[in-house]
């Protein structure tokens, strides 16, 4: 095994664009003095075998020799760099997905040559030189201590640090005989977030059971109760006093007066119920607006298109991964809504993806800053280069989308991520029946992602960066086209063997994607209604060194559970396999409604589908609203010249700004399907409010 790094930078002269945008950001937050930045690419890479040809690996692979060059570096060695400046090293901690790493990994195997290892790190090298106090405040600009280790001065090409492997232990968690206190330092501590009435339900079924939970059991449950996968606000009864709410009825329909002498109370046992999906449904029995195909049920709504096709459409947020590790965030949000299209009905198309991003306002000063919020600029370019690097990467136009500022968004901003896609109207539904494989699609598993689900349902602090930094994935959309490709190929099957007269045949009986949970979540709601059997052990992983819990709520991204019949089986694991996608049977799906994890032939996890699904204990909350006071003064009196000053101001304000510099870094011609483009006008830079 030989250990070589390699340096590419652009070669004197040429345009340096990440040492150009290294420069802007340190002059934006106060670090003016600099007058240049020379950035690099750093590949540290691990051969097998003695005798490796070093320069054709850097001429033919890593550098374009016209622009670039490549300086080799040997073994414990540092790179090389300028003797006046300050040297940053971004490297990407441990367990952080590395897209480029494993693309580099697959040009050196076409190229003939076997790696044990790849990993990519980036390098600044600030003009002038920095006093200590402001080299510390570049490389907290540069790189985001969540996921990255920042170096100053440099690294040496040492071998990558090795997981420990740990023996196999089946842990339990003595829940039993816990009082109110201990429920909720275990709920806490455990990164569990439930409340108290959902743990003394979790004691209550385990004091029935007359044992403890294991730890992947009682993960399992939190999983599936959290928020983020069961929007148990949404779903909870409300009592409501106050004011009569503009067009409130009742029961009949009949508009409520308001009453000369007080308030009304409604309640309402299931607010999403009795609300937006009561409207939905009254909508649609009464055959107003567009014809839903598919509502409330799957992971996108679907609507119908023509007689052919319907559409998907799924919108989501990805609020707390993005306030930690805004690009991370954002890519994987709109990575999660791409799949979550994918994974509606029996696969539809992606074809257009949109965001909506509130922030509060850029020109926050950074002595206001509260401690542990990044600076909303931060947060704003890094939510906008992940949405543009997973769609341009994905190839799906980024069609839609709006920015908002206001200062409640600064501890905690919101980020819309969204996809839409198109399925034929014979492929809406769905449903795993028992026999059917277990199949895991896609990237392999990794420690990334572990308590996102849960992590959704609990408040934001100033320790959360550092907490759950496992929290935060960062998505590789090359993965995840080469998944969408191999998907609809299988949805789209025609089999050569003449036995369906040429006609389309679907693989798979039912998909989802491993989003919020993992495979928790995944194989828990594909087998709600039957059940399901799982070998962890069986499951394809990034790394050793992973617990089997680890592997169960793990929420690395870029992958898919389907459930295939066996007939099948053999038919789309050659499409993986010509397709470069890895696919697994890890389990099959039974008639006996419960949840069975295995290890090391070892169960540890056996969970009640029914416990897991309808056990949560439903909440009951108030609600008041008063009606806004609406007089308010009269304007001010202002002289006619005023007027365009006024407008100039009003137009500068950044959330009525122009959103060209947002705009034009997406690709929305993509796919050649967009009509109506976001910019118009003589010199296309008019907002379309089409």
């Amino acid at each position: 095994m030989k250990l070589w790094g390699f340096q590419v930078r652009p070669r004197r002269g040429q345009p340096d664009p990440a040492g150009e945008a290294a420069r802007a950001r340190l002059h934006a937050f106060g670090l003016t003095r600099t007058t240049a930045v020379r950035s690099a690419r750093l590949y540290l890479i691990e051969f097998d075998g003695e005798r490796i040809d070093t320069e054709r690996v850097a001429t033919e692979l890593l550098a374009d020799e016209v622009v670039e060059e490549c300086v080799i570096i040997p073994a414990g060695r540092t790179a090389n760099g300028l003797p006046d400046a300050t040297a940053v090293e971004v490297h990407l901690r441990p367990g952080v997905m590395d897209p480029a790493a494993g693309s580099t990994c697959l040009a050196l195997a076409h190229m003939g040559l076997s790696v044990r290892s790849v990993r990519t790190a980036r390098r600044f090298e600030i003009l002038p030189r920095l006093s200590d106090a402001d080299a510390r405040r570049a490389a907290g600009l540069l790189g985001n201590d969540c996921i990255e280790e920042v170096v100053l001065g440099g690294r040496p090409i040492e071998p990558p640090p090795q997981p420990p492997i740990r023996p196999f232990e089946l842990r339990h968690v003595p829940i039993r005989e816990l009082d109110e206190a201990g429920l909720a330092r275990l709920s806490r501590d455990g990164h569990l977030f439930l409340s108290p009435a959902e743990m003394q339900a979790v004691q209550h079924e385990f004091r029935r059971l007359d044992r403890d939970p294991t730890d992947l059991e009682l993960e399992t449950i939190a999983q599936t109760w959290s928020e983020h996968c069961v929007h148990k606000t949404f779903k909870s009864a409300v009592i409501y006093n106050g004011a009569p709410m503009p067009l409130t009825v009742n029961d009949d329909d009949q508009a409520i007066e308001s009453p000369p002498d007080g308030p009304i109370e409604l309640r309402y046992d299931n607010l999403l119920r009795d609300t937006i999906a009561r409207a939905t449904h009254e909508l649609i029995l009464e055959n107003r607006g567009p014809q839903c195909l598919s509502v409330f049920k799957d992971n996108a709504g679907i609507i119908a298109f023509d007689d052919e096709y319907g559409v998907a459409f799924k919108v989501e947020t990805h609020n707390h991964p993005s306030a930690i590790e805004p690009y991370g965030g954002a890519a994987t949000g709109l990575g999660g809504c791409i799949r979550d299209v994918i994974g509606c009905g029996l696969a539809a198309k992606p074809i257009a993806s949109t965001d909506v991003f509130c922030v509060a306002p850029p020109d926050w000063p950074l002595d206001a800053l509260p401690a542990g919020v990044l600076h909303p600029r931060q947060v704003l370019s890094g939510v906008v280069a992940g949405v543009r690097d997973y769609g341009n990467r994905m190839g799906i136009p980024t069609v839609a989308g709006a920015v908002h500022f206001d200062p409640r968004y600064l501890g905690n901003p919101l980020v819309f991520c969204g996809s839409v896609g198109l399925i034929p109207r014979d492929r809406i539904h769905k449903s795993a029946s028992p026999g059917d494989l277990i199949v895991l699609v896609g990237g392999r598993t990794g420690r990334d992602g572990i308590h996102g689900a849960t992590f959704s349902s609990a408040e934001l602090t100033d320790t959360h960066a550092d907490e759950f930094a496992h929290a935060v994935q960062i998505g590789n959309a090359i993965e995840e086209k080469k998944l969408l490709d191999v998907i609809l190929a299988a949805r789209d099957y025609v089999p050569d063997d003449g036995r369906t007269g040429g006609e389309r045949v679907c693989l798979f009986s039912a998909i989802t994607d491993c989003g919020a949970g993992g495979l928790s979540s995944a194989i828990g709601e594909m087998g709600a209604e039957t059940g399901a059997e799982v070998d962890l052990d069986r499951v394809p992983l990034k790394y050793a060194g992973l617990r089997y819990d680890e592997i169960w709520i793990s929420e690395a991204q870029e992958r898919m559970v389907l459930a295939v019949p066996p007939d099948r089986l053999a038919a789309f694991l050659a499409l993986c396999r010509a397709e470069d996608v890895e696919a697994t049977v890890i389990g099959r799906f039974t008639d006996s409604h419960r949840l069975t994890v295995r290890y090391e032939g070892c169960v540890v996890g056996d969970l009640a589908m029914q416990f897991l699904h309808d056990g949560l204990p439903r909440a009951e909350r108030r609600a008041e609203w008063s009606p806004p006071a609406l007089a308010a003064p009269p304007p001010p009196v202002r002289a006619a010249s005023e007027f365009v000053a006024e407008l100039k101001r009003r137009l500068a304000l950044p959330t009525i700004a122009s959103k060209e510099s947002i705009i034009r870094v997406y690709d929305h011609d993509v796919q050649g399907r967009t009509v109506i483009r976001p910019l118009v006008g003589p010199r296309l830079d008019g907002p379309n409010d089409a």
